[in-house]
């Protein structure tokens, strides 16, 4: 403990705690993973808050690390270095009794194949009801959720289906279901339209809107998809293992993009892939502080060096 830190717990001053009232916490989030003797690092110090009530989507290349951040966050991977918090869970230290807890009970999930969220041979309200059943619910009280979901989401008429008799659309709005089933604290989404045609997949990204607004659960869609930012409130993109920039919609319903670089917990700072390439940028940048701003410029120096 630092000196600082002593004197201030000699104070009664209370030590700030990063990110103590969200739901998702990541702080200097590091995977490492070794392949025939090489070191790939898939997450190099990513920081990541979501909190409760947020419907965000993490995007980025394929590659950048956010398949890696959705099995940590998920339960189905371990971090190597960092911090990686879910509903207070402590995902680097967790056992296997309180993981299962975890999965079973905190979170929820839909993945793009269907398969993984639905039973072909259970309709959709007992594929809703199954969960609960688990964690321990009560057959009656199971069938009234099922119910209540399913029309919260517009699927009611699907009670009685199974899997094969409905479509793309309705398996995926019952999958969001199933994953409500538990009241978990937070939803994650892994492509849940990437197989669904436009139309469909508006119907999806409403429900998950409705199920944001009325239940107040976190949900984190990870996609590929840059259109999703039209859909959500925020939208991180992760570049590098890192998150690189984020877009905002502020308003009670949601205002115009805009778009800001990320500056994590170390000072760091990705800049747009875009405006490196345009403005030529390399190896260094010159920095000037302002007032009220930081100016961010190319060392047109070593490009003249470099024509020499």
């Amino acid at each position: 403990m630092s000196t600082l830190q002593e004197l201030e717990l000699a104070a009664g001053k209370p030590k700030e705690v990063y990110g103590e009232d969200a739901k998702i916490v990541c702080d200097n989030l590091v995977r490492i993973y070794k392949t025939d003797g090489i070191e790939v690092q898939a997450l190099q110090g990513l920081d990541l808050l979501v909190r409760g009530g947020e419907l965000v989507a993490i995007v980025g290349a394929s590659g950048s690390g956010k398949s890696t951040l959705l099995n940590i966050l998920s339960g189905l991977d371990t971090p190597t270095a960092g911090v990686a918090r879910v509903g207070g869970f402590d995902l680097l230290t967790m056992k296997g009794r309180d993981r299962l807890r975890y999965r079973r009970e905190t979170v929820g999930f839909i993945w793009q194949q269907t398969a993984r969220n639905l039973l072909p041979y259970l309709n959709a309200a007992d594929n809703v009801a199954l969960p609960m059943g688990f964690a321990g619910k009560k057959r009656r009280f199971a069938k009234r959720r099922a119910d209540e979901l399913l029309e919260m989401l517009g699927v009611a008429y699907c009670a009685g289906r199974r899997p094969g008799q409905m479509s793309g659309g309705e398996q995926q709005r019952v999958s969001i279901a199933v994953a409500l089933a538990n009241d978990p604290e937070v939803v994650f989404a892994d492509e849940p339209t990437g197989e669904l045609d436009s139309g469909t997949s508006q119907q999806v990204f409403d429900a998950l809107r409705t199920a944001n607004a009325e239940l107040g659960v976190s949900i984190v869609v990870v996609t590929h998809d840059h259109e999703v930012t039209d859909q959500v409130q925020r939208t991180v993109e992760i570049r590098d293992g890192r998150t690189s920039t984020e877009v905002l919609r502020r308003g009670e319903h949601g205002g115009p993009a805009e778009q800001f670089a990320v500056l994590d917990r170390a000072g760091r700072v990705q800049l747009p892939r875009e405006y490196i390439d345009d403005l030529r940028m390399r190896d260094r940048v010159r920095l000037t502080k302002d007032p009220d701003h930081i100016g961010v410029w190319p060392d047109l120096g070593s490009e003249s060096r470099e024509g020499e």
